[in-house]
């Protein structure tokens, strides 16, 4: 896989983890000032730490910084800690001070931008790897359970039973609710940046604007997800680390289902906000490669060979 199907990838966790904390989370009085909202650019290897001026190996907690000064912050919030600066807060902040004052390092960390959010998100929360394998092992104990309980000979021919007026009226509401949150989103096209009309494939300008182009997208996608999530019953009532922790594991599958549900088959494409549709070639000018490309599109075509309705793609949603 490419270095850019590799940013891609990530960027849209990073972007899913900034999403799900604002959203759940919440704002607070005096907050940083935020990066402006937009894919991450790309990193061309000369770029310094906003908090001590040392090589910077990303965007951590939403500001460029290095992996020296991320787990310090990472730290500090964890540990909920106080330092004291033996120049009333006065310091300047560089690569030898860093280590000499921690008050004013921290202090340099939260004007750059770093969120706490970020980091709390990660405190008392089971891991994914521990989610995913909890959702698992419950879903062999749902199949050892409905095999034991299925009759010995059931018959062909028996009738589905009917879905009871609630579960029918739940279901209608979930389906208004999932159109509602799509409605919002074809409000926001205006706000994507375009997708350029030239082809030439060796201009670096327009290869970046087709990128920051799918990545805004993906960040809609992950706004739509969130924005159901919240109003189904039941889940604001979970813990606001259960609620992050849930959509973390969940949000990448949903949007694969989500993507499907947008396939048409009579052009071979993905549609997107309505007007935007995409065959596998212009994933690939956005910097995919195919063999990431491949397998969404051969998953959306098998999703649409079901010929599911709008309902029974809700069902999925909310079960992942």
């Amino acid at each position: 896989m490419s270095h850019k199907s590799e940013l891609i990838q990530s960027f849209i966790a990073e972007i899913s983890s900034q999403i799900l904390t604002c959203n759940i989370l919440g704002t607070t009085e005096n907050q940083p000032v935020k990066r402006k909202k937009g894919p991450a650019p790309k990193m061309l290897g000369n770029e310094v730490c906003s908090v001590c001026g040392d090589k910077a190996s990303g965007f951590h907690y939403n500001v460029l910084s290095c992996e020296g000064c991320k787990g310090f912050f990472r730290r500090s919030v964890i540990k909920s800690a106080q330092y004291s600066c033996k120049n009333s807060g006065k310091c300047e902040m560089d690569m030898y001070m860093r280590r000499k004052c921690q008050e004013c390092r921290l202090r340099k960390c939260r004007e750059a931008g770093m969120l706490e959010q970020s980091c709390c998100i990660h405190v008392g929360v089971l891991s994914e790897e521990q989610i995913r394998l909890k959702k698992m092992k419950k879903q062999q104990e749902d199949e050892t359970t409905r095999a034991s309980a299925a009759p010995p000979n059931p018959s062909p021919a028996a009738d589905m039973p009917e879905l009871a007026p609630e579960q029918l009226e739940m279901i209608e509401k979930l389906v208004a609710m999932q159109k509602q949150c799509n409605k919002r989103s074809f409000l926001d096209r205006p706000k994507v940046t375009p997708w350029p009309q030239s082809q030439d494939p060796l201009n670096r300008e327009v290869r970046q604007q087709r990128f920051a182009h799918f990545t805004e997208l993906a960040i809609m996608s992950v706004q739509e997800i969130v924005d159901f999530a919240k109003q189904l019953p039941g889940f604001l009532e979970l813990t606001r680390e259960d609620q992050i922790a849930l959509l973390k594991t969940s949000t990448i599958e949903i949007m694969l289902l989500e993507t499907s549900r947008r396939y048409d088959p009579a052009i071979e494409s993905i549609t997107f906000l309505k007007d935007f549709s995409y065959n596998k070639e212009d994933f690939a000018k956005a910097g995919l490669q195919f063999e990431f490309i491949n397998p969404i599109f051969e998953f959306s075509k098998g999703m649409n060979d079901l010929h599911l309705d709008e309902a029974e793609y809700v069902c999925p949603d909310i079960s992942i």
